[in-house]
Parts: structure tokens; C-alpha cells; sequence
């Protein structure tokens, strides 16, 4: 190996060996294996890359390393108008991207001073929560993959393409949705739609208690989660760690509860908690979200009142499209904000909402111009990523794939 390589291995080997200090860097080279795990592995659920020091087959330290997608998007922002920057947010955890639309634009909307209508705030709850739906059956799925149970993730996906053709009736397109808009929606929620979102919600029940029957049951599926990955109740604090991960050490911790936003307080639903700090207690607190999202589904169909789903503010809103192509003010207000942005007050603001895997937040910096000076966001997925070296510490190397799965990390908002 040329001296480029061996400087590189030593690299890795000291920061294995910072991840322990008791063990020093001789000891490292002469008596434990360092495995290089990922990007390329299926299990690490995207480009995440992990630096195992191994005894045997027990991990004795790890470094997860970030950073192999390289998009830039904080950056991205500071180039964007306000509106334009709504479709990237659609790429960062692409399992839920109408979640995604909506915590971004509610922080430009504090930013603003801008107060959606009631229809659309109810509107924008159901997006939400479909599309916790949508990134818990995948997990569910991919998790249960994972560590062996390949038929409930086509059980998973079958469910999640219901809510994608759902999706494909609400906003025009089932993936990459850019739904929401500052002030508003891009459209209205139809009856069609709405009909389609009882329907599912009348068959979804059965279909996921189906699901965690054929895992709970499962003696191999337990054995490989129960006592796995435990981090304890004040390490989770520490690391920041928030969603189902803290409510797994038992902490009842919710943004719809203990932050709320949109009509979440008009809403009844139950926090669920486990004590077990472990992969099964994230198995549970899951399963029992999506079932708590129903509820909240339901009630909000509901609830959900008449009304427009745009703000009366025509320089921060934008019009109607057939409106802009007859109406000569609504045609400049269209390209005003189109090509300027809004120009919101000079301050700082950060909001957050609860996504599928915790805390995420939009920090934005103004200076008054039509697009960020600064914007800066709190992705879970990286902050969740950060605890895996004490999760891992001690366990096997087929503990690694439960670890992660549980962790239900998303490379695109890890990586920003």
C-alpha cells in the first residue's frame, strides 16, 4: 500500500480508537479487524457508511460516517426564491414528502406573518399524517426485511401504494408531490379524494394488525430486536435524539402535543410510549403511531370545514393559475412573486414540526430579500445517526441491520 493508503488507514484507525479511549492505537492494529460497512450494503438504508472495530464478531467501537450524497440543499436555499425551494423539500426524507411541504412552509409562513385558512390547515394535517403512514409502512416493511420476515414488506408496500394513489388524486402526482404553497395548497382536498381516504382507512386496520401478529409471533423476529440497540433515557437526551427513538426510552415527548401547530390541539390522540430503550420498543411505538394516525385521519375528514384554501394576502399568496390568465392583477402579482419572492420582514424564526422520525425544523434567516439569507434545517435523521456508536457498542455484527433499521434513517435529509 502506497503512503497515501497508509495514511488513510491510520486515519480510520484513530478514530476507532477515540471511539474508545480505553484501547489504544497499538492495540487496534494488532488485535482487532476493522470492517468497512456500507454505502453500498442494502441494510444501511442508503449511503450511510459505518467503521466497525471488531472482536470476533462483537463490535467493539463505531464511527458512522456521513456525507456521500452531497446536495447541498441548505445552500441550495440561499438561492432560491421562497416559493421555489418547496420542491426540494420533497427531497429530503423522500418517504414522506408532503410532511416535508408542510413544516417548511409553515416556518415561511411564521417568517411572513402569514395564517392559513381553517380548511387548509385541516387539509394540511391529513397530508401529514398520510404521509407518517406512508414512511412507517416502509420502515415496517424494510425493518422486518431486515432481520428476515421478506412477506410483510410487500404487505407494507401494498398498503403504501393505496396512499400513493391517494396521493396521486390529491396533488396530481404520487411521489414528489410540491403540494403545498405558502398562504395554501396547490388545489383543493375533493370529495373524490376524501372518499378514497375512508376507504383505506376502513380496510388499513385489519391489514396492519395482520402485519404485527406475523412479527410479534415470530420468535426469530423478537429474539432479533428484544435487547438490541438499547440507549438508555439520558443518553437519547443528550444525543437530541427525538420521535418514536425517545418515546422507545420513555419520554412522552410530541410537537402536536407539546409545541402544537395546524388544529392538532383540536384533535384527540395518544402519545405512545415504551421503557424498553430497544429495537422491539421502536417496533411498537411505531406500529401504535399508525394507529394513532388513523384517529387523528378520521377525525379530521371529520371535522374538515368549507372554505378557501388560499390566504387573502395577493402579494404573499400566490393566485389561482386560471386567474392569472385573465386578470391582469393577478397576472402581476403571479410574477412578482414568481421571480422576486415575497420579502419577508428582516428576523429569524424556527419552526418544527413532528415528522415520521422526530423533530424536523426550518431555522430561517431574513435580510428582507425575496429568499433566504441563511436557512438551516434540523433533520432527525441526522441527529438519530449520531447515538448509533453506543447503540452498536457490545453487540454482534448481525445486530448492525436491526440497529439500523430501527433508526429508520433516510440518507437525503442526513446528508444536506
Amino acid at each position: 500500500m502506497g503512503s497515501d493508503g497508509t495514511a488513510a488507514k491510520q486515519k480510520i484507525l484513530r478514530a476507532l480508537e477515540n471511539a474508545d479511549t480505553n484501547v489504544s492505537f497499538d492495540d487496534v492494529l494488532e488485535h482487532d479487524m476493522v470492517l468497512n460497512m456500507g454505502p453500498q450494503h442494502p441494510a444501511t438504508h442508503g449511503v450511510l457508511r459505518l467503521l466497525l472495530r471488531l472482536d470476533g464478531e462483537t463490535i467493539v467501537s463505531a464511527v458512522p460516517d456521513l456525507g456521500y450524497l452531497h446536495r447541498g440543499y441548505e445552500k441550495i436555499a440561499e438561492n432560491c426564491t421562497f416559493h421555489e425551494f418547496i420542491p426540494h423539500t420533497d427531497r429530503l426524507d423522500y418517504l414522506s414528502p408532503l410532511a416535508n411541504n408542510v413544516a417548511y412552509v409553515l416556518a415561511v409562513e411564521k417568517l411572513a406573518g402569514i395564517e392559513a385558512t381553517r380548511r387548509t390547515q385541516y387539509i394540511r394535517v391529513i397530508c401529514a399524517e398520510l404521509a407518517r403512514l406512508a414512511s412507517h409502512l416502509v420502515w415496517l416493511g424494510t425493518m422486518a426485511m431486515d432481520v428476515g420476515a421478506v412477506t410483510v414488506l410487500l404487505w407494507g408496500f401494498r398498503e403504501r401504494e393505496k396512499i400513493q394513489d391517494i396521493w396521486d388524486v390529491l396533488t396530481g402526482v404520487r411521489f414528489t408531490t410540491s403540494f403545498t404553497r405558502i398562504g395554501g395548497l396547490a388545489q383543493d382536498l375533493t370529495p373524490e379524494c376524501s372518499a378514497m381516504v375512508t376507504s383505506f382507512l376502513d380496510q388499513f386496520a385489519d391489514n396492519l394488525n395482520e402485519c404485527e401478529k406475523i412479527l410479534v409471533r415470530n420468535r426469530i423476529f423478537v429474539e432479533r430486536c428484544e435487547g438490541i440497540g438499547v440507549i438508555t433515557k439520558d443518553q437519547a437526551l443528550q444525543y437530541g435524539i427525538t420521535g418514536p427513538i425517545l418515546r422507545a426510552c420513555g419520554v412522552e415527548h410530541d410537537l402536536r402535543r407539546d409545541a402544537p401547530y395546524l388544529v392538532y390541539p383540536e384533535l384527540d390522540f395518544h402519545v405512545p410510549v415504551y421503557h424498553d430503550c430497544d429495537v422491539l420498543a421502536r417496533f411498537y411505538v411505531r406500529v401504535q403511531e399508525m394507529k394513532e394516525s388513523v384517529k387523528i385521519l378520521r377525525q379530521a375528514l371529520a371535522k374538515l370545514p368549507e372554505g378557501p384554501v388560499n390566504a387573502g394576502d395577493p402579494k404573499k399568496v400566490l393566485p389561482k393559475k386560471e386567474h392569472t390568465y385573465g386578470r391582469m392583477e393577478e397576472l402581476i402579482h403571479d410574477f412578482m412573486i414568481i421571480n422576486f419572492g415575497i420579502n419577508p420582514p428582516i428576523g429569524e424564526i424556527y419552526h418544527a414540526v413532528e415528522g415520521s422520525k422526530g423533530e424536523l425544523g426550518f431555522y430561517i434567516v431574513s435580510h428582507g430579500e425575496g429568499h433566504p439569507w441563511r436557512l438551516k434545517i434540523r433533520s432527525p435523521s441526522f441527529v438519530n445517526l449520531q447515538p448509533l456508536p453506543v447503540m452498536m457498542k457490545g453487540g454482534m455484527i448481525s445486530d448492525v441491520v436491526a440497529i439500523i433499521g430501527s433508526i429508520d434513517p433516510v440518507m437525503g435529509e442526513a446528508d444536506k
